[in-house]
């Protein structure tokens, strides 16, 4: 049904007369709360957010009323936010960061996976026709883009050289991709592509899913090696042509603005900006195609279905700016793969915590009952190689190993700086209960 929420938004902010406003958006607002499942704190809050789904209702209606747009946009599930907060919850790209691979690495577009060559490329693509495309995934508001990104391409380059489409782990380059990519605070896909070489491939996300924030490594799962690449290319910057190129063999990874208020509520058509080129989000170009005179390309999205053209949109290409809109032709690149993927890791035994009890592999023991230096009741914290903490109820990361149980807290202390995670909380099932970050200063 949210196809027809949202025709209905267009069809009332077109129609609808400015006389009724307030009472059309609160009706419109409490319509799209429970589409979307959102409920707040505290009438002030509730209240606050009207203000603000009224502001973009404004806005939204302004530029739909527009003769010569070529792009519609909607009240989304972002609806209720603020432009601010917008780009401060859904955004991850680092692009500042690329000096130190790219810099160094080969701008070919001609990889181990081999690019198209300009004569022999089709007029249409859509790599999703083709079984090469994961379904939409949603970050949330973890600003991980640049893992979805890479995973997605990978996922593409995988299908296309094993014939199998395989949905990878974002969480594992979250968790585990460190050297240079920031998990939730950002990254980049260069990067991504120099771990997952390194690694010798990454595990699937069925194995190791996404839990939308900053997590600890599991050594275990980072062992699975499911989907293994060659390398990665670097596409020419500023060079439609070659991007082009490179997409005719594989979906591509890229770097956007994806900041702009546009971009924020798009549901629909050829966007074509206004949109800076000042990259702050990392997208996958799927494909390409052509609509009334208008070149444009398919590009998948990590905001979930509800966003856009069911998580897509189009961006024009051939606008006449080398750089593209959006910044899309500055900095793209794609994996290459030309090998079969390792054989199946063996699967890790559980955790021995005695004779007669255990832990499921990746979790440890931890000792809830003692009698004279012998353990008589074990419970699992499912973190590997935790740190059990001495009130036998709680249990903390390797890497935050001082249990403060009075105020549930883990830390670890780097010189004048104290870092902060929740402590994991014991629960009837055995199983230690979650942690989320909390800050760092």
């Amino acid at each position: 049904m949210s196809w027809f929420w949202s025709y209905l938004t267009v069809v009332l902010l077109v129609f609808h007369p400015p006389i009724c406003k307030s009472s059309l958006t609160a009706d419109l607002f409490e319509n799209w709360c429970k589409q979307h499942g959102k409920t707040y704190p505290s009438e002030e809050e509730k209240q606050y957010r009207l203000r603000v789904f009224e502001d973009n209702y404004d806005y939204v209606t302004k530029h739909n009323s527009l003769a010569n747009s070529t792009y519609t946009l909607s009240l989304n599930a972002f609806a209720d936010l603020t432009h601010h907060e917008f780009k401060a919850k859904y955004l991850g790209f680092s692009a500042s960061a690329d000096g130190l691979i790219r810099l160094n690495r080969g701008s070919s577009s001609i990889g181990a996976s081999g690019a198209v060559g300009k004569y022999d490329i089709p007029s249409s693509l859509d790599w999703r026709n083709k079984g090469a495309v994961t379904n939409v995934k949603d970050q949330g508001s973890c600003g991980a883009c640049w893992a979805f990104s890479a995973t997605g391409a990978i996922e593409g380059i995988n299908e296309i050289v094993t014939g199998s489409l395989v949905s990878l782990s974002e969480q594992e380059l979250i968790d585990c991709d460190r050297s240079y990519n920031n998990g939730c605070n950002g990254g980049l896909m260069d990067y991504t592509y120099e771990f997952v070489v390194k690694n010798g491939g990454i595990d699937t996300e069925q194995d190791y899913p996404f839990k939308g924030r900053d997590g600890t490594c599991n050594s275990n799962k980072l062992k699975r090696r499911v989907v293994s690449i060659d390398g990665y290319i670097d596409v020419p910057a500023n060079n439609e042509q070659e991007l082009l190129q490179a997409v005719a063999a594989q979906p591509v990874s890229v770097g956007i603005c994806g900041s702009e208020r546009g971009f924020q509520l798009y549901s629909g058509g050829i966007f074509t900006g206004p949109c800076s080129t000042s990259l702050d989000h990392a997208v996958l170009i799927v494909g390409y195609d052509s609509k009334n005179g208008a070149d444009y390309w398919i590009v998948k999205n990590s905001w979930g279905t509800s966003w856009g053209i069911n998580g897509y949109i189009h961006i024009i290409r051939n606008s006449g700016n080398s750089a593209g809109v959006c910044g899309i032709n500055m900095m793209a690149s794609y994996p290459t793969k030309s090998s079969l993927n390792p054989p199946p890791s063996p699967p890790p035994g559980p955790t021995k915590c005695s004779l007669f009890s255990s832990c499921p592999a990746g979790e440890t023991c931890c000792c809830s009952m003692e009698f004279l230096g012998l353990c008589l009741s074990w419970k699992c914290c499912d973190l590997d190689s935790a740190v059990c903490c001495k009130d036998r109820l709680h249990c903390c990361p390797h890497d935050y190993p001082i249990c403060d149980t009075k105020r549930n807290l883990c830390l670890r202390r780097m010189g004048n700086s104290t870092l902060v995670k929740q402590l994991k909380n014991g629960g009837r099932s055995g199983k230690f209960g979650d942690w989320s970050s909390l800050f760092a200063n």
